[in-house]
């Protein structure tokens, strides 16, 4: 059955004890309390991208807006444990960002720096939720929001998972470092971080073009390497009782999305 374009686009993000769910304006959060209860909490984006008409800025605002809610959620639900708590993330991530600054100062081309760096920021945070209630709480996330958007039950693996932006991004930054490499010296610095943010917006939008035309051949060459990423490490299949909360934060964010979303129910939220 394919998927239901009338529906909320919905995005989502799995925590080490729950699911956030988005859509365009709206957000809603469930955790699993150490004491085994159900606790959630929903409310308005404070940034929201969908309203945003700049191409260079949708892009890098659909990743932006997720992070601005994490202060709201911790305030709003503090049993949330977000997945950066966990000591392997918040070590991988630490250790991605000393290898990527060990890439930079080689000889490398930087085409080859920055296609290296690309792929630091991804493997060892992936490697580092293997196994683990995160991982399981991100299928969970996957099957409720699959489900709904397909009308039937669905995998752990979702088409509009984030890590499906890992091929666009490897492209689009190996040529905005290709591009920036060939400015000035005394731009290229410059040059590097406005590659840098086109690159994500350039990402971002090809992402959009890969979810609406996911059975070209292009697109699925794109999707590959993330769709083995999150089938093989950053998913696993979620309990009932995880289910259970994914379907929590999907009802209560359709509770706030439904009434408001009006004719934007197809803008493109970030990915899952």
């Amino acid at each position: 059955m394919s998927r239901d374009d009338t529906k909320v686009r919905l995005g989502g993000m799995a925590l080490s004890n729950g699911v956030l769910v988005h859509g365009p304006r709206h957000w809603a959060c469930a955790v699993r309390a150490d004491d085994g209860s159900l606790k959630v909490a929903s409310g308005k984006k404070p940034l929201r991208a969908v309203e945003s008409e700049s191409f260079l800025l949708r892009g890098p605002l659909r990743m932006a807006e997720i992070f601005v809610l994490l202060p709201g959620i911790r305030r709003a639900l503090p049993e949330a444990r977000l997945p950066f708590q966990r000591p392997a993330v918040a070590g991988a991530l630490v250790g991605s960002a000393a290898a990527i600054r060990a890439v930079r100062s080689t000889r490398l081309s930087p085409v080859a720096q920055e296609f290296l760096a690309a792929l630091l920021a991804v493997v060892p945070v992936a490697a580092s939720m293997r196994r683990s209630e995160l991982a399981e709480y991100h299928g969970a996330e996957h099957v409720a929001i699959g489900s709904y958007e397909h009308g039937e039950r669905r995998p752990r693996e979702h088409e509009r998972c984030g890590s499906h932006v890992l091929g666009p991004l490897l492209v689009t930054t190996a040529t905005g470092s290709a591009l920036a490499s060939a400015a000035p010296a005394a731009l290229r610095p410059f040059a590097r971080i406005a590659a840098s943010v086109g690159a994500l917006a350039a990402s971002v939008e090809l992402f959009s073009w890969m979810v609406a035309h996911e059975k070209h051949p292009v697109a699925r060459a794109l999707a590959k390497p993330g769709h083995e990423l999150q089938h093989r490490v950053l998913t696993a299949e979620p309990s009932p009782e995880q289910l259970e909360v994914a379907e929590a934060a999907l009802a209560a964010c359709l509770a706030l999305e439904l009434p408001a979303n009006g004719s934007n129910n197809k803008e493109e939220p970030p990915p899952t």
